[in-house]
């Protein structure tokens, strides 16, 4: 899309020791930098709001709902999804970017760790079981819709507004990653992926509880598969 406007969307909850380098990073290719902040008890919006992003509220309920604020919010033709633990590398969004719009391009584009790698899908059970799971639910997406994705849940993405914006999304949590993928290709639309690498994050843990989620992710793939 010639001349067409970015805003990125970053998630963020108690994320004060990434949050502000992730955001300089967002600035040098976007026109607006959204923080959809979930009750940070840190100084996460402040650090926000210093750096120029606008911030918004969520209702705290999961990053499921603060993408969807965010998606609500932004302006842009496009809108970016990034992670504020510093996971994602911000230098990739204009890869990410560049296929959407152009005259054979794609609606969506996925920074794919299954092309770049993961330090976060590899280690003690708990994530090896994730990346067991994260292969199934792949393989039966590609199954329904004859894709050859690699990374359906990765939440390092680019998507027309337009699109974002139609796909009625509900998920609370991140099976809203899935959930997006699955509409968005219900509606015809054409998913790209670019290699991105997953760097562990750079400070606390993550709050992804499996034995607490998994039956969500089941749940959200048997609802949008059919």
């Amino acid at each position: 899309m010639e001349n067409a406007k970015v805003s990125v969307v970053i998630p963020a909850k108690n994320e004060a020791p990434t949050i502000r380098d992730i955001i300089k990073e967002a600035k040098k290719h976007a026109f607006e930098v959204l923080v959809i902040d979930g009750n940070s008890q840190d100084a996460t919006r402040e650090i926000a709001e210093e750096e120029g992003a606008k911030v918004f509220p969520d209702s705290g309920t999961g990053k499921g709902k603060a993408v969807r604020v965010g998606i609500e919010k932004a302006q842009g033709d496009i809108i970016v999804l990034i992670d504020a633990d510093g996971s994602h590398d911000a230098r990739d969004i204009p890869k990410l970017v560049a296929p959407i719009g152009l005259k054979d391009g794609v609606d969506m584009v996925i920074g794919s760790r299954g092309k770049g790698g993961s330090d976060e899908l590899q280690g003690d059970i708990d994530k090896c079981i994730r990346l067991l799971g994260s292969i199934i639910i792949n393989l039966l997406i590609n199954l329904r819709w004859r894709q050859k994705l690699t990374d359906v849940q990765n939440g390092f993405r680019a998507i027309k507004a337009s699109v974002a914006k139609s796909l009625n999304l509900k998920e609370n949590i991140t099976t809203i990653e899935q959930e997006m993928v699955m509409k968005s290709l219900k509606k015809g639309c054409k998913i790209g992926e670019i290699s991105s690498h997953e760097y562990e994050r750079k400070h606390g843990t993550s709050t992804i509880v499996l034995k607490k989620v998994w039956f969500r992710y089941i749940y959200s793939l048997v609802k949008n598969l059919f």
